[in-house]
């Protein structure tokens, strides 16, 4: 089976290495849409628009699925990708709401999302989250982490100063949603942050899950080959994505 996966720019390699590890594909081709990061800060009418040039992209591969590795492109685009494409398309939201009903059985938990703002915004967490009986619902624009993560900024410093700029002053949540691709990255400060009682609830591993169930899918027994492209700065994404993945070469 032949995968896409598209995300704003380097943060759908979290998504990617979930993808990678569980041996279910025999192809995956990674697009990061670097040149136009981040989307979170964009108009819902231009965010819909650079997502059906990415399916343009795609459809020169003629993937048997493809997935929205991007929570802001999820939010506001998903409609429109799967009217276009003659192939199944999947976004990150569902899978993580999902996710965050099997590890939070009590519905009196308390919930933080965090996201871009344009995320936020679209309300689409907070509408799916409360149809599945959750009310203690606070979603949270975090932008900084976004281009830390984009820049390799996983920890130091300046990363405890944004935690401190977000974070000082709220209580630990029982579930933190990781609400966009790129935040992954930062699971370990954000987990001594918050704490262990905080139950980290990641993309990557929530759509691997809701793949499994919702496609029907068969191991293929091997690792998937890997394609690696982005609208600018591709080499760097292929740094990025050797060194998440653990990989000794990209293609």
């Amino acid at each position: 089976m032949r995968v896409g996966v598209f995300d704003s720019g380097v943060g759908g390699l979290s998504v990617l290495k979930s993808l990678y590890e569980a041996d279910f594909f025999e192809e995956l081709i990674y697009y990061g849409d670097t040149a136009r990061v981040p989307y979170g800060v964009k108009d819902r009418q231009t965010i819909v628009k650079f997502c059906l040039e990415a399916l343009d992209f795609f459809e020169n591969f003629r993937p048997d699925m493809l997935i929205i590795a991007c929570n802001t492109a999820s939010a506001y685009a998903l409609p429109a990708l799967r009217e276009r494409a003659n192939f199944p398309v999947y976004g990150v939201i569902e899978a993580g709401v999902l996710a965050t009903v099997k590890a939070l059985p009590d519905k009196d938990g308390e919930i933080l999302v965090i996201a871009t703002r344009a995320t936020v915004e679209s309300g689409e967490y907070q509408a799916h989250l409360q149809r599945q009986g959750f009310s203690r619902i606070r979603a949270l624009p975090t932008g900084l982490f976004v281009p830390m993560v984009e820049e390799g900024i996983w920890g130091g410093d300046l990363l405890q100063s944004a935690l401190r700029h977000y974070f000082d002053g709220l209580e630990s949540p029982d579930a933190l949603i990781l609400a966009c691709t790129h935040f992954p990255f930062l699971s370990r400060p954000l987990q001594e942050f918050f704490g262990t009682k905080t139950k980290l609830i990641h993309s990557g591993e929530a759509i691997m899950d809701f793949l499994r169930t919702s496609a029907r899918l068969s191991p293929s027994g091997r690792r998937a080959r890997l394609k690696f492209y982005a609208s600018s700065a591709v080499e760097d994404l292929r740094q990025r994505a050797k060194i998440w993945l653990n990989l000794k070469d990209t293609p």
